[in-house]
């Protein structure tokens, strides 16, 4: 299992910027790899991926967030993984988003490429340019505000 955390300061409100991270079908305009995302439920999602030319297929439950400040997951099944995205204000119209990910990959391909680096900079790489796609946009493209609480 590997661990990746990764930040990027977003020159933007932290509204905007946290509520464009909730459309998740949006991902594929900025994350390497990710073909499509399905939002299927407020806590369920289906994710079509291609790492290392290997594509996967997987579904992921959203376990909490918070309006404006985390939303977390692990996957249900295909390859297994976890994390939690962070928002923080750093003044008015900045932003950090923070990415603290677990990963165990699948797959000679998937391992190899974890043990380059190459997943720690896919996720560096997407959340640049997700500040990218907020930054040049100057809104979000909707928001869901709902608040899930951490299973007990």
């Amino acid at each position: 299992m590997s661990t990746i955390t990764a930040s990027v300061d977003v020159n933007a409100p932290i509204a905007p910027v946290y509520d464009q991270w909730t459309q998740f079908e949006t991902f594929p305009q900025f994350m390497e790899g990710v073909d499509r995302v399905q939002q299927m439920t407020p806590t369920k999602t289906h994710w079509d991926i291609s790492v290392a030319g290997v594509r996967r297929e997987f579904d992921a439950t959203i376990t909490e967030q918070h309006p404006q400040e985390r939303v977390a997951w692990k996957s249900d099944n295909g390859p297994q993984h976890a994390g939690v995205i962070t928002f923080h204000r750093l003044d008015d119209n900045q932003t950090r988003v923070t990415a603290q990910m677990d990963i165990d990959p699948e797959g000679f391909a998937e391992n190899v490429a974890d043990k380059a680096g190459l997943l720690n900079q896919r996720v560096k790489g997407d959340l640049n340019r997700f500040k990218e796609f907020i930054e040049q946009r100057g809104h979000a493209t909707g928001g869901w505000h709902g608040d899930i609480e951490r299973p007990h």
